[in-house]
């Protein structure tokens, strides 16, 4: 299914271009992916198309869409066939806000884990990523959202010293069913590489 030329500016390591590529493949949308060095030097189109510099940029006839879930909302809406969103306003409006809670809480939560330095500092991180969770009867905008962040979850149980599935049950078992759809094997970043990735950032940042 095609409207225009699709361009993703992104880094195979952020789950946050991960949600635009699933989106894309769950409308049939074929697309050029373009990898960022986000370290080395960025192209002058991402700091053309993006004030604040970061990935992912989706350009639909060269027309650049800022921000994953802002990006995932204008798939929506221009590839109309298997919505998304919800159709109801006030659901859709539900479904803006646990996304706008994901971002907020799961991966940054899941960010202080690797961060932070000492077992009490990384308990207490812990605790805040694992003490909530949400669910969802059938796959689209906020799975979207959520699972793009799992493959980093690794990462997190291995610097934070716990198992997701120990925790949290349900949205382990959601996990699970999500993984299932083939969607997920072709965009998904491998978790072992994602692990590696943030043991470089943490040497980057000093974090030992």
């Amino acid at each position: 299914m095609s409207k225009g030329d699709v361009l993703l500016l992104d880094c195979w390591a952020s789950p946050f271009s991960t949600r635009v590529k699933i989106a894309l493949e769950e409308k049939g949308v074929e697309r050029e992916d373009r990898e960022e060095n986000l370290f080395g030097g960025k192209s002058e189109l991402l700091l053309k198309s993006n004030p604040h510099q970061k990935v992912p940029v989706l350009l639909h006839d060269g027309k650049p869409i800022c921000e994953s879930t802002n990006i995932v909302t204008y798939i929506d809406e221009v590839w109309t066939s298997q919505p998304l969103l919800p159709t109801c306003p006030y659901e859709r409006a539900r479904a803006r806000f646990w996304a706008d809670f994901i971002d907020k809480k799961l991966f940054d939560a899941g960010g202080k884990i690797w961060r932070n330095k000492g077992d009490e500092a990384q308990e207490v991180a812990k605790k805040e990523f694992i003490e909530d969770y949400f669910g969802g009867d059938s796959f689209g905008f906020l799975d979207i959202t959520a699972i793009a962040l799992t493959s980093w979850f690794s990462a997190f149980e291995t610097f934070g010293s716990f198992k997701v599935e120990e925790y949290c049950h349900k949205f382990s078992a959601w996990m699970m069913r999500c993984m299932q759809r083939e969607t997920m094997a072709k965009v998904l970043s491998d978790p072992k590489k994602i692990y590696e990735f943030v043991l470089m950032l943490k040497k980057m940042h000093g974090i030992e």
